[in-house]
Order: structure tokens, then sequence, then C-alpha cells
């Protein structure tokens, strides 16, 4: 599997860290920068490259991920979540990488240098590298739902339920 890096700064160290655990453990890994300690660098150069990158294998039929990391992992996300086609999820357990994966079918997994030890965050990631998406109805229509609407702008309708109102104590079916 390739699985495509990018950070800033704050996640230099955790990205150079995981460039070599990736490689140590079979993958192969794109890094997209930075490359050299810069504290006034941005992180939308280089995670919007590693999403790019995912987005591009992925529509190619490719099975990539990617691992987008900053201080908190907030912007990050944000930035990769700005690229078609791309499910950024920011992950702080191992319950949370799991869920990125089988609920959301998360593509891009964003991490927090700065929130959690190196060893900490390393698990993360590899726990939603190896979580599978089981494709569950509920989820896959949901992942449709979203798909639709970043193609589209189209909302999804609403339920039922949200079309009746709020009961009132005078309904006396509520």
């Amino acid at each position: 599997m390739r699985v495509h890096l990018g950070s800033d700064h704050a996640g230099l160290e955790l990205k150079d860290h995981l460039l070599n655990w990736l490689i140590e453990h079979g993958y192969e890994v794109v890094d997209h920068g930075p490359f050299v300690y810069d504290a006034l660098d941005d992180y939308p150069v280089f995670c919007l490259r590693a999403a790019q990158g995912v987005a591009a294998e992925r529509a190619e039929g490719l099975d990539s991920l990617g691992v987008v990391i900053g201080g908190s992992g907030n912007g990050e996300q944000i930035a990769a979540n700005k690229v078609a086609g791309i499910r950024s999820a920011l992950v702080w357990s191992e319950e949370t990488a799991t869920l990125a994966r089988e609920h959301n079918d998360a593509n891009v997994v964003s991490v927090g240098g700065r929130m959690h030890t190196l060893d900490e965050m390393t698990r993360f990631v590899e726990v939603f590298l190896a979580t599978p998406f089981p494709g569950d109805e509920r989820h896959a229509r949901r992942i449709g739902q979203l798909t639709t609407y970043e193609t589209t702008g189209e909302l999804p309708p609403l339920p039922e339920s949200a079309l009746q109102g709020a009961a009132t104590d005078d309904d006396p079916d509520a």
C-alpha cells in the first residue's frame, strides 16, 4: 500500500519517524514535505499535496491512504478535506483511528504532533492503516450522501421524521 505523508514544522519530527516506520513495515511512502525545519512554513502547502496524491491514486483504483501531521492536527485535517474525494479524520486514540476507517472510510488520517507521544501517534496510524472499511450499508449510504454533495452541491433529502416537526402536549398522537 502507498501512504502519502504531509506535515508542517510542528509535525516534522513525527513525519520523519513515520516515514522510517512505514518503510520498515513494508509500505511504499510518498513524502510531500516539509524536508527541513522551518518554523514559518504553512501546513496547506504540504498537506494539500499529500491529499491530492491520495485522491489521484484512488481515482485510478489504487488503495492509497494518507497521513497529515501538525501541532494539533486540526488545520491539517481541514486542508486535506478541501481536496475532492478526500475524507480526512482527526484521530486521538486507537478507537477514533478504527472508527475513522470502519464508519467513515476515511482515506487520510490527521494526528497532532504536540498532543501525543511518538509511540501513541505511531500506533494510531498503524491502526488506521490496518483497519478495512467493511462497507456496512448505513455507513456506505452516509458516505454516498457526502460524495453526492461534494460533486453536485445537492443536499440529501430530509428524513420523514424531520418533516413532521416537534410534537406538542396538545397532540394526542405524540
